[in-house]
């Protein structure tokens, strides 16, 4: 083997390198048990814990934060670990309000005052209706033509138009403002780089319900999704302006809380008297502060004396330098402050307290910085002057016509290239000129949703309307500036309701057992192997894990998020892993049987199995690749997990495996491919696969006719995410109620469909379709009750119905977008592996017979799920892990399907294939190949038997859909793609 010395490099490179990625994880969960031991199970103790060794080394010798660690860690999906729910609501009474020109009319205003105050009461009817009912009984004889009639949509709304007319555009233009918000704020999503987000769209609240999995900072995902809201710029004050305003507040704070503790209220006036020396009163406070700070008791006792005279700047540090004489001066710009991010809150309520809003100007206002300084969990507090009449920005967003981020060409950090249209060109040009003006030189602030992104001071007059905002940016804050200035204002701004951490979809029992019931298969089939093979399947053992290991480390240095998905993909570059290594042996046996050598026969196995494997495992990435372009959500999970999988699988497979087996050659050792058992097995089939192929063909017709019959009349079990449902946060009584008793409460007594999860600290979220399609106006009262009847039969989850906080009806989660986009990746993935294999095998009827085979299992699939949904006693439900399940049935249909046809071009390229029947050249081949197809279908078989028998209730359909894929999947490929490529080559294949 060459190139030995080379492999082993990258090996070990890549082993160190995965080993370092993985151990974030172990560090961060480290660090986390050490938070729960001292907490005691008191979560506000183990958040406080958490939250001060967030930025101190707890990595052994390296010495990276917890902050660091907790980034990089394996991270998993809400199905799996919980992540954040965000609700946001789309104001349609602004848009209405927009479309009429912000008419002053009075009538008007209260018509859309009474249709919001409707809406939340009566949820059959939507807003453009219950405002068009509120305005006509208001004014029975007014018409709204009057009110929306412009010249800009005087093709649409004319002033004669009628009020049923005009309403017919509200709700054109509703829906679609309604969908332009969802539109931007699933690009929003996809761009903050959150792998499986689920966007659902609620219509009749018109809400959008956003869940993002695994997210680690919740408060820049809510700055992102609800970013255009207010986008303004504002000039601003100079430290050394604003320095006297803050100690007359720390002033009349301290005099306030010593009046309070000796009840004397007469200091209060006199102290919050204004210095009388600037300068003096500056430096005698900031040294005394800087002293305090510094553990110099001397000037005051201590920090709680400090404290006592100083509210404000206890919490609050002052922006301040030494000078050349070591004293403290205030710093130029427009930050006022520091604060530790516990402390914001408490400096807000000082600076809005009345005592103190009667003594600071009406033209300044004080504002956070976006994010905390690098490192750190300290926000600046910037002074933001308001001008002009109304006291507010001095420009707004809707100027903006395109942002991006770029690289500055003179210091090579990264910066926002902003555009402007005319009229805010000239206004800008203006702003820039008087900021610029002079030798101190102003900062311009940009803020969004009152939080100041950026405040860099203006060096020159900027006209064209192009600018640059350039600051001590990351990457990822020029992505997210950009991505907010660029999206505009929209007409029906959406604005974030409701947020939570919400808990994972599976309870903690199932992921356990999920998790277990994965080790234990994955165990069965090492031991399978190593029965098996004897000794060569021991390498297989270490392969394989080995291969599991660099696939973990590798979703974890790309921060890939772990779904149930992904874990399906897992399952598959398992069964994956164990063919390439079954291929490679079944072919040295077969070396071994003419009566090679060991060292030769291995050599010549590996060589004769490489392009099967190459040829199997290249249809599999591409259909990965397929998957990842065109795919959304979960489909891009599971293309992503493959594709690696594919990669480290050939690594470990072709590679690791040979560099073992030449080290056993080396030292002699005595390396046997079967045991007595297992050395004759399959040795010799003659099984009639070509001369029964019209037995199949019956067999497949029938089965998926039924099917199609069931399809159209009977229909599937829609899950939750494909059928919606009616959603319910409960606060169980019983605090030990857990989310897998209550899931089996409702499957006896509702049917299968039921998703549960916690939501926040002590609540519990429950999904159900149970009678969906019932639009009675008491459907809702029926399923309540149905609920509650369903929970009481056990009384750890009885409820009653004040443990009812809310309810809403939901729309399908993903239904339109996913069945989609899962049905034309499917069909272009089949169409590429078909090309693939046209040009790899040159002849159309093996692309055929693979295009076949694999649209054959599909429907196959879909086909069962449609026929025995209300006869097996477990979910057959349609949704996002049935999907995951149906493409990993693909993938490892059309990975069997191609080693099957390797060894049939193998056997008809041999001589004796010009002169014998195809027929029977094509059956032997098959019977050839069948130890290899039956052992391999046999351990992903093993895996998916034991998840489906201990996995749970919850994974138990997910299992099952991919056992009956893998066993349709190993059926086409002997008895239906093989056929297909003899009836349609009876001429071309002699």
């Amino acid at each position: 083997m060459q190139g030995k010395g080379v492999i082993k490099f990258f090996a070990i490179l890549l082993a160190v390198v995965c080993l370092y990625q993985l151990s974030f994880t172990w560090v961060a969960h480290k660090v986390e048990n050490d938070a729960k031991v001292y907490s005691k199970g008191n979560p506000e103790k183990e958040t406080a814990y958490l939250d001060s060794i967030s930025t101190q080394p707890v990595y052994p010798l390296i010495g990276h934060t917890y902050q660091y660690c907790l980034d990089r860690e394996l991270a998993l999906g809400l199905d799996l670990k919980g992540g954040m729910s965000v609700t946001m609501q789309i104001s349609l009474r602004e848009l209405v309000q927009t479309l009429s020109n912000n008419n002053p009319d009075p009538v008007f205003k209260q018509a859309m005052a009474d249709a919001e105050k409707d809406v939340v009461e009566q949820t059959s009817k939507d807003y453009i209706t219950l405002f068009v009912d509120a305005y006509e009984k208001r004014a029975p004889n007014a018409k709204l033509a009057a009110i929306f009639a412009n010249s800009s949509n005087q093709d649409k709304v004319k002033f004669n138009s009628t009020n049923s007319q005009v309403e017919a555009y509200l709700k054109d233009q509703a829906s679609a403002a309604v969908q332009q918000s969802y539109t931007v704020l699933h690009r929003r999503v996809d761009q903050f780089g959150v792998t499986q987000p689920n966007i659902q769209l609620q219509k009749s609240t018109n809400r959008i319900l956003i869940e993002l999995p695994g997210v680690k900072e919740p408060e820049r995902v809510r700055k992102l999704l609800s970013g255009t809201a207010k986008l303004e710029f504002y000039q601003t004050y100079d430290n050394t302006e604003v320095y006297s305003l803050l100690n007359n507040v720390n002033s009349i704070l301290g005099a306030k809380a010593k009046a309070a503790a000796k009840t004397d209220t007469t200091k209060v006036t006199a102290a919050a008297k204004t210095p009388t020396s600037l300068k003096d009163s500056a430096n005698s406070l900031l040294n005394k502060l800087k002293n305090a700070n510094g553990k110099d008791s001397s000037a005051l006792n201590n920090k709680s004396q400090l404290a006592a005279q100083n509210p404000l700047f206890s919490v609050m540090s002052l922006v301040t330098y030494p000078d050349a004489n070591n004293q403290q001066q205030l710093a130029p710009g427009p930050i006022v402050g520091y604060s530790q991010v516990k402390d914001t809150a408490k400096v807000n309520s000082y600076l809005r307290s009345a005592d103190v809003a009667s003594v600071l100007p009406r033209n300044i206002k004080f504002l956070w910085g976006v994010k905390p300084i690098e490192k750190t969990k300290v926000f600046q507090l910037y002074a933001i002057k308001l001008a002009g009449a109304e006291n507010g920005p001095v420009l707004t967003g809707d100027v903006i016509t395109d942002a991006h981020k770029d690289v500055n060409q003179l210091n090579g950090g990264y910066e926002v290239i902003m555009n402007m249209n005319s009229q805010g060109a000239q206004k800008w040009k203006n702003i820039t000129a008087e900021a610029s003006a002079g030798a101190n030189k102003r900062a311009i602030a940009i803020v969004l949703d009152d939080n100041v992104y950026s405040a860099p001071n203006v060096q020159n007059e900027i006209s064209g309307g192009v600018s640059s905002i350039s600051g001590n940016f990351k990457i990822e804050d020029t992505e997210d500036l950009a991505n907010v200035l660029k999206a505009g204002r929209l007409l029906a701004p959406a604005r974030i309701v409701g947020g939570e951490v919400v808990g994972p979809s599976l309870g903690q029992e199932a992921i356990s057992a999920g998790l277990l019931s994965c080790v234990l298969g994955l165990v069965v089939i090492l031991i399978f192997m190593i029965a098996y093979y004897n000794r060569a399947g021991t390498v297989a053992v270490v392969a394989v894990l080995v291969n599991v290991f660099f696939l973990l480390g590798v979703l974890v240095s790309i921060r890939a998020v772990l779904t149930l998905p992904g874990i399906a993909g897992i399952i598959l570059i398992l069964g994956v892993a164990v063919d390439a290594n079954v291929l490679v042996y079944e072919r040295v046996r077969e070396e071994l049987a003419l009566g090679k050598s060991i060292r030769i026969a291995v050599a010549d196995g590996f060589s004769h199995a490489l392009p099967s494997i190459l040829d199997a495992n290249i249809s599999t990435f591409l259909t990965g690749i397929i998957l990842f372009i065109f795919g959304s959500g979960p489909i891009q999970g599971f293309a992503t997990t493959l594709m690696i999988g594919i990669i480290t699988t050939l690594f470990c497979s072709l590679l690791i495996s040979r560099l073992i087996f030449e080290f056993m050659l080396e030292k002699g050792w005595d390396i046997k491919f079967s045991n007595p058992w297992s050395s004759h097995t399959f040795k010799n089939a003659n099984y009639g696969f070509v001369k029964n192929r019209f037995k199949f063909y019956a067999f497949s017709g029938i089965f998926i006719a039924a099917g199609l019959v069931s399809m159209v009349t009977r229909g599937f079990n829609y899950g939750v995410d494909f059928g919606g449902g009616r959603t319910y946060l409960v606060q169980f009584p019983n605090k030990a109620a857990t989310t897998d008793q209550i899931h089996k409460e409702l499957d006896k007594s509702l049917g299968f469909g039921s998703e549960v999860k916690t939501y926040g600290a002590d609540k519990i979220s429950i999904t159900t379709n149970y009678l969906i399609n019932d639009t009675a106006p008491d459907a809702d009262d029926k399923v309540e009750a149905a609920l509650i009847d369903a929970l009481k039969v056990n009384p750890v989850t009885t409820i009653t119905t004040k443990d009812i906080l809310s309810h809403q009806k939901v729309e399908a989660t993903v239904a339109n977008e996913l069945k989609s986009s899962a049905k034309w990746t499917i069909i272009i993935a089949i169409l590429v592996i078909s090309a693939y294999i046209l040009i790899r095998f040159r002849k159309w009827q093996f692309s055929l017979g693979a295009m076949v085979a694999t649209a054959h299992d599909a429907a196959m699939v879909l086909s069962f799920f449609s026929l025995f949904k209300d006869i097996l006693p477990f979910s057959l439900d349609i949704d996002q892990a049935f999907i995951a399940a149906l493409l990993t049935v693909i993938g490892y249909s059309i990975n069997d399907t191609v080693v099957v046809f390797d060894r049939i071009r193998e056997f008809l390229n041999l001589h004796h294939a010009k002169t014998d029947d195809p027929k029977e050249v094509i059956n032997h081949a098959i019977n050839n190949t069948l130890s290899r197809t039956i052992i391999t279908a046999l351990t992903v078989v093993m895996i998916l038997i034991i998840l489906f028998l201990f996995g749970g209730d919850v994974l138990r359909g997910f299992s099952f859909a991919l056992l009956i894929g893998v066993l349709f999947g190993t059926y086409s490929s002997i008895c239906v793609a093989t056929p297909v490529i003899i009836d349609f080559g009876k001429k071309d294949l002699r």
